[in-house]
């Protein structure tokens, strides 16, 4: 296609104590006792632990340790550690949504202006080069179909993720959108994201916070892409520089679906708004790499539990080895990324012993399935 949290040994003590710790250890261990036999306790620093057997179902449990911790500042995690269930004890104050939204209407006011400058200048249109925006300011509505296609894509994408944060009552940041100025960033954004200012209260909810983001997404990103299709045109490839864009699995069936076979020698030169179509469909691609914090990461989490880690480390190998396989330095780039800003760790849930949902199990395997269609061996070349 071409342009037209947690891991000890019992009794370890790590850092000081804090001061009057067994009093409030001992206050602390007197909530759970009565619908939890203590085996073992441990301490670390301010957070303690106490391993044994539940004597309820997890998730009432939690909803019954809940409240008698909060009263004292702690939140309680219940997870498996070896053959016992462990009851911790974390100072975690209650977050509360932050009333000022001001940073995320500056960023996305300059996002809008980024990824309007990246829809002209992909549209051939150069300030000051094929126009003078003085004389014609009007000329600048060009990037209007790339920038508000990919926008919506974008914002779609993060609005799923914050409405059903919102549903599980998780405090959750409005969407933050990136700017980046072309031509430096082919498109002029790197994205959108939220933060999570609480954790997820159990395997379920997390699922569904993170599959909502790619799935309401691509709700939007294939009809655009459809729409951008039938607005483009195949064309002879002729031998001078230009950008390619890779077909994924998932975007060379739409491609045949509107076109039909492309003759050897012919390309499809896309419209504004395909491109932005096929810019959501990577996005998710990338979000849906089982690794780390990104939502495929999430979705392992919440499939796989304590395989998190191993799975996000294969992951980081496969990016590299897909880099290399098809000499994409697109990959290699992507993986350092992961490396450097993020890592192969993912925070439990408050929850961490409900498993998931048949049917959210399906859904998460689909997922993964869905990945495949969507990755282009070689993204830009």
């Amino acid at each position: 296609m071409r342009l037209w949290p947690f891991s000890s040994t019992a009794h370890e003590l790590n850092g000081a104590p804090p001061a009057g710790y067994p009093v409030m250890e001992d206050l602390l261990r007197r909530n759970v006792e009565d619908i939890f036999r203590v085996e073992r306790q441990e301490v670390r620093g301010a957070t303690f632990g106490w391993g044994g057997t539940l004597l309820v179902e997890p998730a009432r449990a939690l909803a019954l340790i809940e409240p008698r911790f909060k009263s004292f500042g702690y939140t309680p995690f219940l997870g498996r550690q070896g053959d016992l269930v462990w009851i911790r004890a974390v100072p975690l104050a209650e977050v509360g949504e932050r009333g000022r939204s001001s940073t995320n209407i500056v960023l996305f006011a300059l996002t809008v202006l980024s990824t309007l400058a990246a829809g002209f200048m992909l549209n051939g249109s150069f300030p000051f080069v094929t126009f003078n925006p003085l004389l014609q300011p009007a000329k600048l509505l060009d990037g209007f179909p790339f920038a508000f296609t990919l926008l919506a894509i974008l914002g779609t994408h993060e609005f799923g993720h914050y409405f059903t944060a919102r549903l599980y009552g998780a405090s959750v940041s409005l969407p933050f959108f990136i700017p980046a100025p072309p031509p430096i960033f082919l498109f002029g954004t790197m994205g959108a994201v939220i933060r999570m200012r609480s954790p997820a209260r159990d395997r379920n909810s997390l699922f569904d916070i993170a599959v909502a983001g790619p799935l309401a997404g691509l709700v939007v990103a294939i009809p655009a892409l459809l729409l951008g299709l039938s607005w483009s045109r195949v064309g002879m490839v002729l031998p001078q520089h230009s950008i390619t864009f890779g077909d994924s699995l998932l975007m060379r069936g739409l491609t045949w679906l509107v076109f039909g076979p492309i003759p050897e020698g012919m390309d499809v030169f896309v419209h504004p708004v395909a491109l932005a179509g096929w810019v959501g469909l990577f996005v998710t691609a990338l979000n849906l790499f089982p690794v780390g914090q990104l939502d495929g990461g999430r979705i392992v989490y919440a499939l796989f539990g304590p395989w998190h880690r191993q799975v996000s480390i294969a992951t980081f190998v496969g990016l590299m080895a897909l880099g290399a396989l098809f000499r994409s330095p697109n990959w290699i780039v992507f993986a350092g990324l992961i490396l450097l800003l993020m890592g192969f760790h993912h925070a439990p849930p408050l929850d961490d012993l409900t498993p998931i949902s048949r049917r959210r199990y399906v859904l998460g395997v689909f997922c993964l399935i869905l990945l495949v269609l969507l990755i282009p061996p070689v993204p830009i070349s």
